[in-house]
């Protein structure tokens, strides 16, 4: 955030909030009839990330579009490969003793057909499944831009739709890219939004790192009166500048974190290039277990993830 902007957040932020995360649709325009290019950012090893045509077109509020997905195609096809790759198996390589076994299946992890990435979690065994936690009977889908796209600040933002019932445990957030030879949480991680199928009005958005690792810094916001976030479509994003990290659920500011308060035996780790990750997990120590009251398959889709840099 420009220093004058920081210096008028606490003030303007209810006001600036919905106009700054709200993207206009040209945007989306501009994304189909240019398509990707290199050199948007750098990525973990110094590869080129994929962003948008003549990414110096404005954005929202003045930021300026550096990277996006807007999950154009027909229905069951993958990912961009240029864009995502999969995180796949069960426990206990993902640490919190969930129940999902992340593929790299079409119906696990495809296009709907109509604008939006489908990440599926489905009430199946298959041969060779192998899990550390619960009966090994779900499979979901994990993707993440590791090797393909990382960035240091900027505002990341996706609008999603996640399913509801108990023990779903969908997410949008970033790891830092280093993470091959700095063991987590040392690498950093940013959670953009968190959503408990038990708790289905409740965004939680968090940071982790040395001194916060399991719990994390978490701020998250209700809507209130009985709604729940997986009846529809809502914007989470979070701006991420230096020592400064704020979320916002459909343009409206609901928490932040600075390094300068941590408090004692928290490390910042958090100004450094990080990917993003989008998966749907099912269970664990956190959400709980689903019961038979949960709705398989259960879905979680995403119409657009976009990344923007201070123009």
């Amino acid at each position: 955030m420009r220093p004058f902007l920081r210096a008028l957040a606490p003030a303007l932020g209810p006001v600036l909030g919905p106009v700054l995360c709200a993207v206009p649709a040209v945007l989306v325009l501009l994304l189909a009839a240019f398509g990707p290019q290199g050199a948007a950012a750098s990525g973990p090893q110094g590869a080129a990330a994929s962003g948008p045509q003549g990414a110096a077109a404005s954005g929202p509020g003045g930021w300026r579009l550096v990277w996006a997905d807007e999950f154009t195609g027909p229905a069951h096809r993958r990912p961009d490969a240029a864009r995502w790759v999969y995180d796949r198996g069960g426990e206990p390589q993902w640490g919190n003793h969930e129940w999902q076994y992340y593929t790299d299946r079409p119906v696990n992890v495809s296009l709907d057909g109509q604008g939006n990435l489908a990440i599926t979690a489905r009430h199946e065994r298959l041969p060779g499944m192998r899990c550390a936690s619960g009966p090994c009977d779900i499979t979901s889908g994990r993707i993440t831009t590791k090797g393909r796209f990382a960035r240091t600040y900027g505002r990341f933002e996706a609008r999603i739709k996640v399913p509801g019932g108990k023990g779903t445990w969908p997410a949008f957030w970033m790891m830092g890219a280093d993470i091959d030879r700095v063991r987590w949480p040392g690498n950093g991680e940013i959670d953009v939004m968190e959503v408990l199928g038990r708790e289905p009005g409740t965004a939680h958005g968090s940071v982790h790192g040395p001194g916060y690792a399991a719990q994390g810094v978490e701020r998250h916001t209700d809507l209130g009166r009985g709604r729940s976030l997986a009846d529809g479509f809502h914007v989470y994003c979070v701006d991420w500048e230096r020592g400064r990290i704020t979320w916002y659920l459909d343009g409206r500011p609901y928490g932040s974190v600075r390094a300068d308060r941590l408090g004692r035996g928290r490390k910042w780790v958090s100004d450094h290039p990080h990917y993003l990750l989008l998966n749907l997990a099912v269970g664990g120590d956190w959400p709980g277990p689903p019961d038979r009251t949960t709705r398989f398959p259960a879905r979680l889709l995403v119409d657009y993830v976009r990344v923007y840099a201070p123009a």
